[in-house]
């Protein structure tokens, strides 16, 4: 891996190679309510004084907030345009290059991937293409893989284990995806994926259950985690870092 790769991965994953990463992009899919976040003025210093790793959000955040999120790792969303209006995830786009997240300050980018679903061509290309880019300027990409869509309930550990894969092969450096247990049935989805793998947090669940899918996951080899509406629709945000951070590093 190149140097600008390695440090600005440094960034983002802590000298024990693992993260908790707080997902505050949800605004540029018109997601709504939007609870903690729709003041991300008050809420990032909270997560950042809670232990957060990094911060995965949109260029608008980032422009407002510079010496908030500056303290911590900045993943940059670089794919958009539907909205949860029309709910047309299969036609999202790259909407910023690399060199925009450079300008910007972010240690990384993220788009999705879709595997197995409508879009999947042009989804699984572009993710191709800003892997390469990438790779130009030494800029990390997280992969945010999709099996069978962006709204699929049914989705096997065989469907999850392709997707990450997928990602992988096609020049991701991370994998942002679902966990689905128990954890010995997951395992093989890290096993067959030789970069990193981050769970992503899903739909609003208990902070119970959530901290035990986390140290099910990690139990078998994910490297952390990217939670979002588990964090900014909790009543307190930073409490649910705390924990997440107490259990992806063992504090």
């Amino acid at each position: 891996m190149d140097t600008g790769k390695s440090i600005r991965l440094s960034h983002i994953f802590r000298s024990d190679g693992k993260t908790v990463i707080a997902a505050l992009d949800h605004g540029i899919s018109g997601m709504a309510s939007l609870s903690a976040l729709e003041h991300p003025m008050s809420l990032i210093p909270e997560l950042v004084e809670s232990g957060v790793d990094a911060i995965l959000t949109t260029a608008g955040i980032i422009q407002i907030c510079p010496q908030m999120i500056g303290r911590v790792g900045i993943i940059l969303r670089v794919d958009g345009g539907p909205s949860a209006m029309t709910g047309e995830w299969d036609k999202m786009k790259i909407i910023l290059t690399v060199e925009d997240a450079l300008r910007i300050g972010a240690d990384a980018v993220i788009m999705m991937g879709i595997a197995g679903d409508k879009g999947e061509s042009d989804s699984l290309a572009n993710l191709g293409s800003m892997a390469a880019e990438c790779s130009r300027w030494g800029m990390p990409l997280i992969a945010e893989m999709l099996p069978r869509g962006l709204t699929a309930s049914d989705v096997s550990i065989q469907d999850i284990q392709i997707a990450a894969r997928l990602g992988a092969e096609l020049g991701a450096d991370i994998i942002k995806i679902r966990y689905q247990g128990p954890a010995e049935a997951y395992g093989p989805v890290i096993s067959s994926c030789y970069i990193p793998l981050v769970i992503l947090g899903g739909s609003k669940q208990s902070p119970e259950k959530l901290m035990a899918d986390v140290a099910d996951a990690m139990s078998v080899g994910a490297r952390g985690v990217a939670v979002g509406r588990n964090i900014w629709q909790a009543p307190r945000p930073g409490d649910i870092v705390s924990g997440l951070v107490e259990v992806v590093h063992n504090r």
